[in-house]
């Protein structure tokens, strides 16, 4: 009888020590000391990055993470613009060089054959993608940086090609919408808001939750004010990076290589 209380008294402490660990996980403490994170992602290396968000950021010191594919014309035409944002503070992150994506999936009707994923080897695709980490270094000089499947599409076939050049990358973002713990962060698959359309009040609403929940949260943008078919009017835009800016001493707002790295440490410390 003594020992089957003893046991049962084991379990409940081991099972008080796991909740105890999730519950430093999510704390107002967890992320810089602040209730939670805030990533600002924009993709495509467009025109409108250039005239509208960059300025938009600059004007409020917000920094974020620009994810660059090589064949973009703004990589040619305005290079001295992209090397100045990186100087500023922000990333330029690997998109690949042809924004390859899978041509079979529903809406696909945009891809070509040539960028099809399903017509490419992890060969070409790890090349594609070491060639663009190599120019994007030739244009700020870092040897650091993420990495944001084109379209979310992670596999060629059944194949999960990142784990070819998982070492070339600190992490790399998905496209499935979540807020996920710090704990709980798949490094190589981090999930976004794609935003195409939302008002100011939703998009401050995500954050709202992500501060109530101590969670990360990543917003992914393409137009901004333009530029795209998915698309973020400037008014909401601004009301977003505003609300981030008025509240900057409860939330950590920094590219994902900044706060990937945090995180990784983080994860490291709990193992």
């Amino acid at each position: 009888m003594i020992k089957s209380c003893y046991r049962k008294l084991i379990c409940l402490l081991l099972m008080a020590g796991i909740v105890g660990v999730n519950a430093i996980a999510q704390n107002t403490t967890t992320w810089q000391g602040r209730q939670c994170a805030v990533v600002l992602t924009y993709d495509d290396a467009l025109n409108v990055d250039l005239d509208n968000a960059i300025p938009a950021l600059d004007s409020l010191g917000l920094k974020a993470t620009f994810y660059l594919s090589g064949y973009s014309g703004t990589l040619d035409t305005r290079l001295k613009d992209w090397r100045a944002a990186a100087a500023n503070g922000h990333e330029l992150a690997n998109h690949t060089l042809f924004h390859p994506c899978t041509g079979s999936l529903p809406g696909r009707g945009f891809v070509t054959s040539d960028y099809d994923l399903d017509n490419y080897s992890v060969r070409k695709i790890t090349d594609e993608i070491r060639m663009t980490n190599a120019f994007l270094k030739a244009m700020d000089g870092k040897t650091e940086r993420t990495f944001a499947y084109p379209c979310g599409d992670t596999k060629i076939h059944d194949t999960a090609y990142i784990e070819w050049v998982k070492n070339d990358f600190v992490a790399a973002r998905g496209t499935q919408p979540e807020m996920p713990a710090i704990d709980t962060i798949d490094l190589y698959n981090i999930g976004c808001y794609a935003i195409n359309g939302q008002t100011g009040a939703e998009l401050i609403a995500l954050v709202k939750q992500a501060m109530e929940k101590h969670t990360l949260l990543v917003f992914l943008f393409h137009g901004v004010g333009g530029g795209h078919s998915l698309n973020v009017s400037l008014p909401a835009h601004s009301e977003l990076l505003h609300f981030l800016k008025q509240n900057e001493k409860n939330i950590w707002i920094a590219p994902m290589l900044q706060v990937a790295e945090y995180i990784k440490q983080f994860q490291t410390g709990l193992k």
